[in-house]
């Protein structure tokens, strides 16, 4: 079933969190640099309860979200620790970007489906959410040939990516890769050509539009179309992927196949985009399910 979803939530949330200048990025990274990981942690705890207090339509989504995948009212503490899961996977981000792994303790699940794209030639899309940590998720690059990993973002988040991450590691400003442009589609076969692992997180547009609605948690849901549709152009192997905050610098990595390679386009595109959606969003309500604080989509995904 497609639809159009309510861009106003998605486009409030997709701004608050993400505005800043670069200047104070640098500065803010500078400081959890200098201070490490230990010690800036501890200012998590303030600056959470500030944004919970203070953004009270994020606290209401909030309460919505963890209403469905816990069965039950949410109490006050568990918006709390969801804020704050929110909180150490950006700060930890900082880190990640800057290949300080010795913080973490990473386990990974799946890698040899990764190693298996590679031998047969590399050239992967990797299907994430806005849940856990796709920073952890890179770290597994570095373990076998420091595969190339690439970002396909929308177009308006790219802008704000390249700077955040001009900020934190300037070497990495050059991976994204805004969809919507007209050579957007050239720039992702081109390296999946070279072998790249494109990243994308297939769960949310800013702009609301070129949605499904499929089912997740309980009620239909908004979910954006045109990565898949990237996919069924390509025609290279689609991996899901998640890094999993479990507390204390745990993280637990995991890949698991969407869709294998393939020749030319499917016989059926429509039905093909409608199975890989459904897989995609069943996989997501399963990480949610097990690990319900970590998801981050702070506005009424079910509008």
């Amino acid at each position: 079933m497609s639809g159009r979803s309510s861009p106003a939530g998605v486009q409030e949330w997709v701004d608050r969190p993400e505005r800043g200048s670069a200047t104070v990025i640098r500065i803010c990274v500078w400081i959890a640099l200098r201070l490490g990981r230990r010690l800036a942690q501890p200012f998590l705890y303030p600056v959470c309860l500030y944004f919970i207090l203070s953004s009270p339509a994020a606290l209401r989504a909030s309460r919505d979200y963890l209403g469905r995948v816990l069965g039950r009212r949410p109490r006050w503490v568990e918006n709390y620790r969801h804020f704050l899961t929110f909180g150490a996977c950006v700060l930890d981000r900082v880190f990640l970007l800057n290949e300080q792994d010795h913080w973490f303790d990473i386990t990974v699940h799946g890698d040899e489906i990764l190693r298996k794209i590679d031998q047969e030639g590399g050239g992967c899309l990797l299907f994430g959410a806005h849940f856990g940590s796709f920073e952890a998720a890179r770290t597994v690059r570095r373990r076998y040939r420091d595969l190339p990993v690439s970002l396909l973002m929308y177009e308006e988040n790219a802008k704000k990516i390249r700077a955040a991450l001009g900020a934190i590691n300037p070497r990495l400003e050059t991976e994204v890769i805004g969809l919507g442009r007209l050579d957007s589609l050239i720039a992702v076969a081109e390296r999946l050509r070279a072998g790249h692992f494109v990243g994308v997180l297939a769960d949310r547009n800013p702009d609301g539009r070129d949605m499904m609605r499929l089912p997740f948690l309980g009620a239909e849901a908004a979910f954006p179309q045109g990565p898949f549709k990237v996919a069924m152009m390509l025609g290279r192997p689609v991996v899901m992927m998640a890094g999993v905050y479990k507390g204390k610098g745990q993280y637990e990595v995991r890949f698991e196949l969407l869709a294998p390679a393939r020749e030319g386009r499917p016989a059926d595109p429509k039905a093909w985009m409608d199975e890989i959606m459904r897989l995609y969003a069943a996989e997501l309500e399963k990480l949610c399910q097990e690990a319900p604080y970590n998801w981050f989509n702070f506005y009424n995904f079910w509008a």
